[in-house]
């Protein structure tokens, strides 16, 4: 079994133990009413997406989210978020050195990283920590604390993610060549990630959007080989017109953090169809240090 297989069987326990860790981390979060910015590359961009969504939709407060490499320094924060597996990524590291005196705060599973050196306080969750050089279960580990501190119960989220490792996959690997996830409010940034999944595990042309965008020009690339994903969206009818492409549809049933489990899932099946080694992605490491 390759690392990322073992690594996506253990999220529903990492998820139980995220929750668990709030009563040790939880005063390093932010507060309801504070003015947060979230950044991270990567997986950890598109985490730090759907908790801003989530944060700002629950009422807990103003939530920005932001590529690391492009954060507006100059904007007046209560808080500053990082997310980092491994604390090394340069860009995190530099935003952290850089900031002006204000809470900041790095999600990792490395205390001893640089970017836990150069932070004020450190949510550390080492029992997520991948062999694989793809995220999987650090990354939902993350978002499953965030869920759990806004106050979610994760008990359906984690007992929907069990199914999800035992459902049967919504199309055969062999039969799909683009995949496409869709998301509303604060699964876009699922989606995102469940999008990245495909392409850095399996070398699968994939895409996300907000759903309401796709009819304005990328469905024009849907088929009959084409499976599109709908995490959620405001619109019933979306369905339909997707179908009428021809393409596959996988409705979402399950938590969507769940969903992303069987996205995951989905991209290890097409890697083994495609012989492709999906623990070490060609050009990809595990973490972008730069000189």
């Amino acid at each position: 079994m390759s690392a990322i297989a073992s690594e996506i069987a253990s999220q529903p326990s990492c998820w139980r133990k995220a929750g668990e860790v709030l009563a040790a981390v939880g005063a390093d979060l932010p507060v309801k009413g504070e003015r947060v910015a979230v950044a991270g590359c990567g997986t950890s961009l598109y985490v730090a997406r759907a908790y801003a969504a989530l944060r700002e939709s629950s009422g807990h407060g103003e939530t920005d989210a932001f590529p690391a490499s492009e954060f507006p320094a100059a904007r007046p924060y209560d808080r500053v978020l990082a997310i980092s597996r491994s604390g090394t990524t340069t860009e995190v590291v530099r935003l952290l050195e850089g900031l002006e005196p204000r809470p900041r705060v790095i999600i990792t599973a490395d205390a001893g990283s640089p970017a836990a050196s150069a932070a004020d306080a450190r949510v550390v969750l080492d029992f997520a920590d991948e062999r694989s050089v793809v995220q999987t279960r650090f990354a939902t580990s993350v978002l499953a604390m965030f869920r759990a501190q806004l106050g979610e119960d994760l008990a359906a989220a984690i007992g929907d993610a069990e199914r999800a490792l035992d459902e049967p996959l919504p199309a055969s690997p062999e039969d799909i060549d683009h995949v496409v996830f869709l998301g509303h409010g604060w699964t876009v940034g699922v989606a995102e990630e469940a999008a990245l999944k495909l392409r850095e595990a399996s070398r699968t042309y994939s895409e996300a959007y907000p759903a309401m965008e796709y009819r304005h020009g990328p469905i024009s690339l849907a088929g009959e080989r084409s499976l599109v994903w709908i995490l959620s969206t405001p619109d019933e009818a979306l369905t339909d017109d997707v179908r009428a492409t021809g393409a596959m549809v996988r409705v979402a049933s399950l938590d969507p953090m769940a969903e992303l489990v069987m996205a995951q899932r989905l991209a290890v099946a097409i890697a083994g169809a495609k012989g492709i080694d999906p623990d070490h992605p060609r050009y990809l490491t595990r973490s972008v240090v730069l000189s």
